[in-house]
């Protein structure tokens, strides 16, 4: 009836702007067919679900046709459900997507196909949140923006956690053109690590048209955790402006990958300390960074405070160009780990940094450290008027004197000497407040509750604990009494929860197959518990991970004691391809007569994909186990942080499939101390990626091979500290 209305509305006065209320998708496919300049289609409140927008129209100058929420935030798309815009003068507002995720490669994509592009179009008070493929290897954009002049701001986007980037300007092969895009006052939200390339937050262009320009601009945007890759905006053309934005917590850095002429500036980076926070990363030519504030980084190498590259001789088009005249001016980098220098200089890379400027920089470390670190040659960047807080060993032309530092309304720190006003970052910096990004009347869900945080629900001895799971809720926490629990069938783990035993005796889970399976939304962390697997018939794995599972699941064994039926029969934590955990902990814990423990090898593909971010394993006794853990990450692309290991005060004995006990192929840092092996299979540590970081130290090998490490890249002596060892036979 309103639809039809309308309609006659129009025909007596079609100089008229009409309000087209549609309650379904055929109604809202007539109203597009007939949408005229001035238009608003607007969606009634309610789900739509399955719904692939379809808005091609053309509107003019100054009389957009717009499609909008009957009331902002209350329109939700859901399922299957995407948009496309095409044409021009249109606007978008006021949807959610959620719960599901888009058909295509695209969630909004800004053409209807390769010939209807859209231009002078805009996004706004839009939310995508956690509308992600369930397989993380599954890619798609959420944001595509095509074309030209297009704007996409004031929106929120958060949890994505499958393969793409979230915001992707496209510029296809052969169209070179300028975009002139505006991505503005935007909120991107929390992005866990992908465990793969492909996870950045912006991506500009591609390396095929990197040497035009794209001239778009990244202005008053937060970028919140977004550490999906060691790149959080990828700067792939020429021409752009990336600034006054906020990042927070967020691992990665800006990087200028590709293209030249591209401006960083006014933009206020805060690591607060968390690992692998970086800044802005520089390669290719006349790229300028200043006045930008970086405080609390904790990266180093490609995700320093600020990383200068080397580039490859004669590079290829989407390999590293050599950094020429570049700028970095007026910037403060304040308790940060590390400014690199000719970062990644080797074999290939030996094309050092020309005819470049590094001044009136402010560098302040902490507790006297130098963060300063040339990695080859740097007789081609020009050090002046910059001012370090006094470190031994400074670099030539970095005047070292006593800083006082004060905060200032704004939140950030200068000097208190009034002669140090035209070093480092300008004070009239104003960091983008979340008042000013994102939907105003839009917040995530809470986060979601760690264990231990909901409720805690007693088990009597012989109750069921299938029953108790199935009726649990996120975060609670099932405690058991002294007694026998016989598992018959395993528990589908399907939210957060704890399963744990009385402080003062153990309880006993008898396991007649396997003990869980973590199902979408699932974490696990037992504790104090017994866990008798002896009689578990057939293979698998105590604690298996399903294919499927939403990415960044966490699973923990904290005084829990495992007995399997032998060494080739049942593993202990088995993660299907296509998901991802955040971390893996196994504390306090013993393990005997199993096949591998932590078994980290199903993802085989080549583009660096790995099963989860850290491993730790402290103070853990392993005896007759085919291996404490095999980690498998391949390939040799250098854009994950991951994977993490960390094994200390353990003990391995009679133990090791093949001759070895603990295998980790292609992690980015891995930490060996204080642990002893005995009569069991050696470490072997594989390198294949990147720079990584390996110790292995003050272990004690008792009829064990020592460790080793290999390299499957580097062309040098194996890189990595072995130290204060005791090997059996040698001094």
């Amino acid at each position: 009836m309103v639809l039809a209305a309308a309609m006659l509305v129009s025909t007596a006065h079609p100089a008229l702007a009409r309000d087209i209320l549609v309650s379904d998708q055929g109604q809202y496919r007539a109203a597009v067919k007939r949408a005229a300049p001035g238009d608003t289609i607007v969606l009634a409140d309610g789900e739509w679900r399955d719904f692939q927008i379809d808005f091609t129209a053309v509107g003019a100058p100054g009389r957009r046709i717009v499609l909008t929420a009957q009331t902002k935030g209350k329109v939700l798309l859901t399922g299957q459900s995407n948009l496309r815009i095409g044409g021009s003068h249109l606007l978008v507002s006021g949807l959610v997507f959620r719960n599901g995720s888009s058909p295509t490669s695209a969630v909004i994509s800004f053409r209807r196909d390769s010939k209807t592009i859209a231009s002078n179009a805009r996004v706004t008070e839009i939310v995508i949140d956690g509308f992600s493929k369930a397989d993380r290897r599954a890619e798609d954009i959420w944001v595509a923006l095509y074309g030209t002049d297009n704007r996409v701001d004031h929106s929120h986007f958060e949890g994505k956690t499958n393969a793409g980037v979230t915001l992707a300007v496209i510029r296809p092969k052969g169209q070179g053109e300028a975009n002139r895009h505006r991505i503005d006052h935007n909120y991107f939200g929390p992005r866990p690590p992908l465990g793969s390339n492909g996870g950045e937050t912006i991506r500009i262009g591609t390396s095929e048209e990197s040497l035009s320009d794209s001239l778009t601009i990244v202005e008053h945007n937060i970028f919140d955790r977004t550490s999906g890759e060691v790149e959080i905006v990828s700067v792939k053309a020429g021409g752009n402006i990336l600034r006054e934005n906020l990042v927070l917590e967020a691992q990665g850095a800006f990087v200028l990958r590709h293209g030249n002429g591209n401006l960083v500036e006014r933009n206020v980076f805060l690591g607060r300390g968390v690992a692998d926070t970086g800044g802005v990363r520089v390669i290719n030519r006349d790229q300028i960074v200043r006045d930008n504030y970086f405080e609390g980084l904790a990266g180093t190498s490609f995700k320093s405070a600020i990383s200068v590259m080397n580039g490859v001789p004669n590079s290829v088009i989407n390999r590293y160009h050599q950094v020429a005249n570049a700028r970095i001016a007026g910037n403060s980098i304040i308790d940060s780990a590390r400014i690199t220098l000719a970062a990644g200089a080797d074999a290939e890379r030996s094309a050092a940094p020309v005819d470049s400027r590094f001044e009136r920089n402010l560098i302040v470390g902490a507790k006297g450290h130098n963060p300063f670190r040339a990695e080859g040659d740097i007789t081609g960047i020009a050090l002046a008027g910059n001012v370090q807080a006094a470190v031994a060993h400074p670099l030539p032309g970095i005047e070292q004197r006593e800083v006082k530092l004060e905060r200032a309304a704004n939140g950030l720190l200068y000097p208190t000497d009034a002669a140090l006003a035209s070093v480092g970052a300008p004070r009239d910096l104003k960091p983008v407040a979340r008042a000013e990004v994102g939907a105003g009347w839009y917040r995530g869900d809470a986060p979601e509750p760690a264990f231990g945080a909901g409720t805690t629900r007693s088990l009597a001895a012989g109750a069921s604990l299938a029953e108790a799971v199935a009726d649990s809720r996120p975060g609670d926490t099932l405690a058991l009494a002294t007694g026998v629990y016989d598992i018959a069938a395993p528990l589908t783990i399907q939210r957060r929860l704890t399963i744990a035993g009385a402080h003062d005796a153990k309880p006993l889970l008898r396991v007649a197959s396997n003990l869980a399976r973590v199902a979408a939304g699932g974490g696990l962390r037992l504790e104090n518990l017994a866990i008798d697997a002896s009689a578990a018939a057939g293979e698998g794995a105590l604690v298996a991970v399903e294919g499927g599972v939403a990415p960044n699941y966490r699973i923990a064994f904290d005084g829990v004691s495992v007995r399997g039926p032998g060494k080739g029969r049942l593993d202990g934590i088995a993660m299907a391809p296509g998901t991802f955990a955040d971390d893996v902990t196994l504390t306090n814990s013993e393990f005997a007569e199993m096949g591998v423990v932590v078994l980290g090898t199903g993802e085989q593909e080549p583009k660096g994909w790995y099963p989860m971010e850290r491993l730790t394993i402290a103070g853990s006794r392993f005896e007759r186990v085919g291996m404490v853990a095999d980690l498998l990450r391949r390939g040799n692309d250098e854009s994950t942080f991951g994977p993490w290991l960390a094994m200390t005060r353990s003990s391995v004995i009679d133990s090791g499939a093949g001759g070895v006990s603990l295998r980790i192929a292609g992690a980015q840092h891995s930490d060996i101390a204080q642990n002893s092996f005995a009569g069991s299979g050696g470490i072997l540590v594989i390198h294949s990626v990147g720079a990584p970081q390996t110790r292995i130290a003050s272990n004690v090998f008792a009829a064990t091979p020592a460790p080793r490490i290999e390299e499957l890249v580097w062309k040098g002596p194996p890189r990595g500290l072995i130290e204060g060892n005791l090997v059996e036979g040698q001094p």
